[in-house]
């Protein structure tokens, strides 16, 4: 049984799942075979090719290439959390490194064949998605590969398997791995209030949520009645009496599942023509091809996914009325926001 390694990308234009690939940056390096698996030899042309890069960051780069390139094997499995829908993908490791010379950028490549797409992260045990938040673009998943192996599988989440596992400080990038950062305690947060809207709110709460979450942004809004609602949930407009238009219909789903086009397709049907009326569905997940192509192409719909509506909780937290301040206890901290590599 190979390895387990994880993988991030911060650049949204690249889609591995999609192009069946997985790739990582540090391009001005060229061909790393032609450096070879020798971690001094790296070290050397890492701090050669990005001579204002901070010392501490040259052995992690360094490592995360040398894993890529050299330790890195077929039939490996790699897991993609892909932040922008908070979903992770898992696949299986198909060849070897190769250099795409023409690429923009990400030109260090390897084929992936992806089994398993858009996971919520939600269906993983905490510690299980803490792990997977490792503060490197590469990393190998030591504390949690049974249950992404099981899920792999089609197998479900057991939830909380137990405490993580203390594991050594091997070297700067192993430690950079474990090390808390801003981006790991924002993604904490962020499961937490996916996590809590989706096990101890329920569906009529998750309405009356969304309701004051819009009238924080300053809308009013009236919640419909909790059966034959027609299509909708929630009705939001901007002037006192809600006479003007456009009146918001918001249909509100209290799930981590993908939407797909029919769900979509009963909050459209209920917009007067015109641009009178606008469509807004909100979900904790995310949505199918479908879905999302039939929201680019009408102009009165917008579809929020969960991650942008932990954005807007964000944004509009002080706002919010003390019952739902009780539900999600939040605080501005300062952290530290040290960026141990470039990806």
């Amino acid at each position: 049984m190979g390895q387990m390694w994880g993988i991030h990308t911060d650049k949204a234009e690249y889609d591995f799942v999609g192009d069946g690939y997985i790739a990582v940056g540090w391009s001005q390096l060229g061909d790393l075979r032609a450096i070879g698996d020798d971690k001094e030899a790296m070290k050397a042309a890492v701090a050669a090719a990005y001579p204002d890069a901070k010392p501490g960051a040259i052995p992690v780069w360094a490592g995360v290439l040398l894993r890529f390139a050299f330790e890195m094997q077929p039939g490996d499995v790699v897991v993609h959390p892909h932040k922008a829908d908070a979903t992770i993908s898992i696949g299986t490791v198909e060849g070897d490194y190769w250099w795409q010379a023409d690429a923009p950028d990400n030109r260090h490549r390897r084929a992936v064949s992806w089994q398993r797409t858009g996971i919520p992260r939600a269906t993983l045990s905490k510690s299980a998605r803490y792990e997977l938040g490792a503060a490197v673009t590469l990393f190998k998943v030591k504390r949690h590969a049974g249950e992404l192996r099981a899920l792999l599988e089609g197998v479900p989440s057991p939830g909380e398997v137990g405490p993580a596992l203390a594991i050594g400080a091997e070297e700067a990038a192993t430690t950079a791995e474990d090390e808390p950062s801003a981006e790991r305690i924002e993604t904490y947060t962020r499961d937490f209030i996916v996590e809590t809207l989706l096990k101890d709110v329920d569906g009529i709460r998750f309405e009356h949520f969304v309701s004051d979450l819009l009238r924080a942004m300053g809308y009013r809004t009236t919640v419909t009645q909790a059966s034959g609602d027609g299509g909708f949930d929630i009705v939001a407009h901007r002037d006192p009496l809600g006479l003007e238009p456009p009146i918001i219909k918001v249909q509100c789903k209290r799930t981590v599942a993908s939407m797909g086009a029919p769900d979509v397709q009963k909050l459209t049907g209920t917009l007067a023509p015109g641009g009178q009326e606008l469509g807004l569905f909100v979900t904790l997940g995310g949505y199918s091809k479908d879905a999302v192509h039939l929201g680019r192409t009408r102009q009165d719909l917008r579809l929020v996914t969960g991650s942008e509506l932990v954005d807007l909780v964000f944004a509009h937290y002080e706002d919010l009325p003390s019952e739902w301040k009780r539900l999600l206890p939040m605080r501005r901290v300062y952290v530290v926001d040290r960026e141990p590599e470039a990806r």
